[in-house]
């Protein structure tokens, strides 16, 4: 092939390609923006959900980690860049509708300063739905202050939950201050909001359980073992017990929410989502890009159907 044809070919394509978006756009009658739309499923063939305190949550919950860019790519460090050249704030807006369009009622994510300023755009100027469940990023301390102020904002914002940071979960729980996520947790709820404990580490759930810390809920990692960086211990692996965690958690009554399901892209969803409601975790966060969105509903409405638990659901 010659180089001009070779050029030929790329513009051919970019231009066909072009064309037949905004052809198909045209044709709907719609801006290529609200195309999402049209993937809407039908009522009976929805995600399942449950409950989590008065939230009607479904099953599959979108994370907010891609569309804050934050990717655990390993050492990779080009792909948070390319991550965010990819999710800018017309992109993440058109995954929330799609995301709402394939059943998904939730998102979770932090309280990074630009992502919720598109969740509030998306909410306010989309007439998007989507529940936040929303970890403050603030220090937990004695007198809460700095805790509160951003709670408040969360509030202020209309966040549906919150939930306790998971690193900050480790570190108080490493500290012997499970008292101040006791504190931090009745401080939220006082919001009259559900408040959630998250935790990389089995020992936050063990010692919450323990103090009878009133969370709503946990958001605990889980993922098996079974994928080549497992052991690499570089920004590799989120769940070092997990057949502790099972065992452990069949004695819990609190909903589950799996994080890390999918270990940061090394597990693919086939085998991530059976994994987690098989082992009994109530409904599982997933971090995903658009055109994943559609395929992870889809593989997890099968998980949940086929899911053999010992652990009942609790949501």
């Amino acid at each position: 092939m010659t180089e001009e044809t070779n050029q030929f070919t790329r513009r051919s394509f970019i231009t066909r390609t072009t064309l037949a978006s905004a052809g198909a756009a045209l044709a709907m009658g719609t801006d290529p923006e609200s195309q999402v739309r049209a993937d809407t499923p039908r009522p009976e063939d929805s995600l399942p959900t449950g409950k989590i305190g008065d939230m009607k949550v479904s099953r599959l919950i979108l994370g907010g980690n891609l569309l804050e860019h934050f990717t655990h790519s390993r050492d990779l460090k080009y792909v948070y860049q390319l991550a965010k050249h990819y999710n800018t704030e017309q992109k993440v807006i058109e995954t929330l509708k799609l995301a709402e369009s394939q059943g998904i009622n939730t998102m979770s994510g932090s309280i990074n300063k630009t992502s919720m300023k598109v969740l509030r755009k998306y909410r306010e100027k989309h007439n998007g739905k989507i529940q936040w469940i929303i970890c403050p990023y603030a220090p937990i301390e004695d007198g809460l202050a700095k805790f509160n102020t951003e709670v408040e904002k969360l509030m202020d914002w209309g966040c549906d939950a919150v939930y306790i940071w998971g690193v900050r979960g480790d570190q108080l729980v490493k500290a012997g201050r499970v008292d101040l996520i006791g504190k931090a947790v009745e401080a939220v709820k006082a919001h009259g909001v559900p408040c959630g404990v998250a935790g990389h580490l089995l020992e936050v759930v063990v010692e919450c359980e323990k103090q009878k810390v009133p969370a709503d809920f946990y958001i605990k990692t889980l993922h098996h073992h079974d994928y080549p960086s497992a052991k690499l211990n570089y920004d590799s692996m989120w769940c070092n017990k997990p057949n502790e965690l099972i065992e452990f958690m069949q004695g819990v009554q609190k909903p589950w929410i799996a994080f890390k399901v999918m270990a940061a892209g090394a597990i693919p969803p086939e085998k991530a989502f059976p994994f987690v409601f098989n082992g009994g975790a109530d409904f599982t966060l997933a971090g995903m890009f658009d055109f994943e969105i559609a395929h992870n509903v889809k593989v997890a409405k099968e998980a949940v159907a086929k899911a053999q638990r010992k652990r009942p659901w609790r949501a």
